[in-house]
């Protein structure tokens, strides 16, 4: 499977991955014992590669690059995170990627993040609903998705979900390592494909419902 989605349009690279169990798979590209789980481990980037090298090598390849991003940003993490092993940067550093895609909003974003965590608020992020739901998302969360358990719903679970939710970017990791100094603890969509940020439940709810006026024009 991991051939199919990563290499299907990927012209003379030799596919050897399709359908190998996934221990199989961790031991081939050479991931640590204790990795388990292969999201968030790929660093997305462009790779060269000539005619005939295989899936595999690339996946070494972006496994070895994500490796050592992360141990690079971890050592040079600011000192006051709530993070227990760079694994939980890496997840942070995930969801900060499927919150934002503006380069400009990555440090706040994890800012907000971060200061839930130490206040023991739930982060309350719909991307790590949308990936517990797996196959059943279609598209729309609705109450009942908000309201039901997965070990990803941080609507449910306190602190940060089991693993990564997708493969985050150089600057989403050093978004993770480095947040913005804010007191902000919440945000919403604005409307134009940004963020309106707030430090108060009152000040987000009135973020919340400028957005769905906006939606409903």
């Amino acid at each position: 499977m991991i051939g199919k989605l990563f290499f299907d349009k990927a012209p003379e690279l030799k596919i050897v991955a399709n359908g190998m169990e996934s221990d199989k798979l961790r031991q081939e590209i050479g991931m640590k014992p204790e990795i388990t789980h292969l999201e968030g481990w790929f660093a997305p980037d462009t790779y060269h590669y000539t005619a005939g090298t295989t899936d595999i090598a690339i996946l070494k390849r972006a496994y070895q690059q994500m490796e050592k991003t992360l141990e690079e940003e971890w050592l040079k993490r600011d000192s006051d995170l709530p993070y227990k092993s760079a694994y939980e940067m890496l997840i942070m550093a995930s969801i900060i990627e499927k919150e934002t895609g503006i380069d400009a909003e990555r440090t706040k974003v994890a800012s907000v993040f971060v200061n839930r965590l130490k206040r023991n608020m739930r982060l309350q992020t719909d991307p790590t609903v949308i990936y517990g739901l797996g196959d059943k998302y279609r598209g729309t969360i609705y109450r009942s998705d908000l309201n039901g358990y997965t070990p990803y719903n941080t609507y449910q679970i306190d602190g940060l979900p089991p693993t990564p939710i997708a493969m985050p970017s150089v600057a989403s990791i050093k978004a993770a390592a480095h947040p913005a100094d804010t007191r902000y603890l919440y945000f919403v969509a604005d409307g134009t494909g940004g963020h309106k940020f707030s430090t108060t439940l009152a000040e987000h709810n009135k973020a919340v419902a400028q957005y769905r006026r906006l939606q409903q024009r």
